[in-house]
C-alpha cells in the first residue's frame, strides 16, 4: 500500500493551475448527455479530456464535499451519476452537464432510491462514461463501474470512500436479522448482497489507481479487492474555524447522523452514568429511540436536530469535548471539532487513527459504554492546548487534498 501521510507528496505541485477554457469544449459541455468529456484544467492534465463520476446526488455529505473540490478543479468536466435530485447539492456541482441513469425515472426514486439497490449494477452498466482520456470517480457503491474500458483508455482514478459497505462489513447494520427480520435477512437480502459483492469485486478491474480516504479504507481495499491504494485524506473546510475563539463550557457534544452504527447510544448512556450534560446535533431514524433512552436513563441530553453551519461552529467552540464513539471510514466531524480547538474522545478504530494524536484528545479501545466512560474520566484529568489541536486539523485542509490528489493524477498521466 502506497501512502502519502494524510495528503502530502514531496515532489508534487501544491495546486492545480487553471488554463484558458477551450471554447469548443465548453460548447460540448452545454450539450449535456451528448457530451462525454471536457478538456480539463491542470498542471498535469492540460489537453486531456476528463469525466467525473459520482454514485448519486441527493445531499451534501462528505462524499459530495470531495466531489465539489473536484468540480472546482475541473469546472467544465461533465458529471455522470445514477440519480440527481435538483437543488440538493451545491451550485458548484449543479452548474454543469449532468448525465443520470434510468434510476432517475423510476417511481419514488427521489425518496426511496436505496430500495433499488439490487438494480444498481444494471443502472451503472447502462450509464457509463467513454470517449475521454481520464475518468475520476468518487465511489462508495457503483460509481467505479460506470466507465467503458477499451484497451488502455480511458485511464481511471477512483477516490474510494469505502467498498460498498452495506454488502460487506456493515451488512448487519442495514439488513441484519435485528433490522429486517431473520427470514428476510437470510433468504432475501443475503443473496442480493452476495451478488453485489461479486459485481463489486469484478468491476474493480476497471480502475487503474485507487485513492483511499484513510489507511483504514486502504486496508479494506487490499482485503476485499487485493489492490493497493494511495491514501489522500478528504478536504475539510478548516478555514471557517480560524477566527473562532475557544470558550469551553461544561457539556459534551455529539455531531452525527442518528443511525445505529454511529453508537450515539453509547454517548448518551456514558454521560448519564457520569452525570455529564450532552448536546446532540443531527437527525436520523434513531432519533425517537435515542430520546426514549435518554429519558429512561435520566440523562441531561439536549437533541438539537439539524443546525446551520455557523451555529455548528459555535457548538464546537463551546463544547468541553467532542464524543465520537462510532467507527468511521475517515471522520470529518472530529477534524472540524479540532479545527475549532475542541479536543476529542474517540473510539480508537477506523479513520480516526489518521487524524488524531496525543495532543488532540483521548482514544479508547473498548467499544462499549464502559469503555467510553473510562475514556471521559481519563480525558477530564488531562489538559489540551487548543493551538496544538488546531495545528493538527489544518493538515487536513483543502489545499492539502488538492496537492495530494494532483500528485496522484500526475503519476497516472506520466505512467502512460
Amino acid at each position: 500500500m502506497r501512502t502519502q501521510g494524510p495528503v502530502t507528496h514531496p515532489d508534487g505541485p501544491s495546486t492545480i493551475d487553471s488554463v484558458e477554457n477551450n471554447g469548443q469544449c465548453q460548447q460540448k459541455c452545454v450539450a449535456a448527455a451528448s457530451s462525454d468529456c471536457c478538456t480539463a484544467p491542470g498542471l498535469a492534465l492540460q489537453n486531456h479530456s476528463v469525466v467525473l463520476i459520482h454514485d448519486w446526488l441527493t445531499g451534501m455529505r462528505g462524499g459530495e464535499k470531495v466531489l465539489e473540490v473536484l468540480c472546482e478543479l475541473f469546472p467544465h468536466a461533465p458529471l455522470f451519476t445514477l440519480l440527481h435530485i435538483r437543488g440538493s447539492v451545491s451550485p458548484i456541482i449543479e452548474n454543469r452537464a449532468i448525465t443520470t441513469s434510468s434510476l432517475q425515472r423510476m417511481p419514488l426514486a427521489a425518496k426511496r432510491y436505496r430500495y433499488y439497490l439490487p438494480l444498481f449494477p444494471v443502472f451503472a452498466e447502462m450509464t457509463k462514461a467513454r470517449h475521454c482520456d481520464l475518468v475520476i470517480s468518487t465511489s462508495h457503491a457503483v460509481a467505479k463501474a460506470m466507465v467503458v474500458r477499451k484497451g488502455a483508455r480511458p485511464r481511471h482514478v477512483c477516490y474510494i470512500h469505502s467498498p460498498m459497505r452495506y454488502v460487506w462489513d456493515r451488512f448487519d447494520d442495514y439488513f441484519g436479522s435485528n433490522r429486517v427480520g431473520a427470514v428476510p435477512s437470510r433468504f432475501f437480502f443475503r443473496p442480493i448482497a452476495n451478488a453485489l459483492q461479486r459485481y463489486d469485486c469484478k468491476t474493480n478491474e476497471r480502475v487503474d489507481v485507487f485513492v483511499a480516504n484513510s489507511r483504514f479504507v486502504a486496508a479494506r481495499v487490499r482485503r476485499l479487492y487485493d489492490r493497493d491504494a494511495v491514501v489522500v485524506a478528504p478536504p475539510v473546510d478548516t478555514d471557517r474555524f480560524v477566527k473562532v475563539e475557544r470558550q469551553p463550557e461544561d457539556w459534551y457534544l455529539v455531531v452525527s447522523a442518528l443511525v445505529p452504527y454511529k453508537r450515539v447510544d453509547h454517548a448518551i448512556a456514558a454521560c448519564a452514568a457520569l452525570g455529564r450534560s450532552l448536546k446532540v446535533v443531527g437527525s436520523g431514524p434513531e432519533a425517537k429511540k435515542l430520546a426514549i433512552l435518554a429519558g429512561q436513563l435520566g440523562g441531561n441530553v439536549e437533541f438539537l436536530g439539524f443546525v446551520r453551519d455557523d451555529d455548528l461552529v459555535g457548538y464546537y467552540s463551546r463544547a468541553r469535548g467532542l464524543l465520537f464513539p462510532g467507527i468511521e471510514d475517515f471522520g470529518i466531524v472530529p477534524v472540524e471539532a479540532m479545527a475549532a480547538g475542541c479536543p476529542v474522545v474517540a473510539l480508537g478504530r477506523g479513520g480516526i487513527l489518521d487524524s488524531m494524536n496525543e495532543h488532540t484528545g483521548v482514544l479508547y479501545a473498548d467499544e462499549s459504554v464502559e469503555g467510553l466512560k473510562a475514556a471521559v474520566v481519563r480525558f477530564e484529568n488531562l489538559s489540551f492546548d487548543s493551538t496544538e489541536i488546531r495545528k493538527q486539523a489544518r493538515t487536513f485542509g483543502k489545499d492539502a487534498f488538492v496537492s495530494g490528489f494532483n500528485a496522484v493524477l500526475a503519476d497516472v498521466i506520466n505512467s502512460k
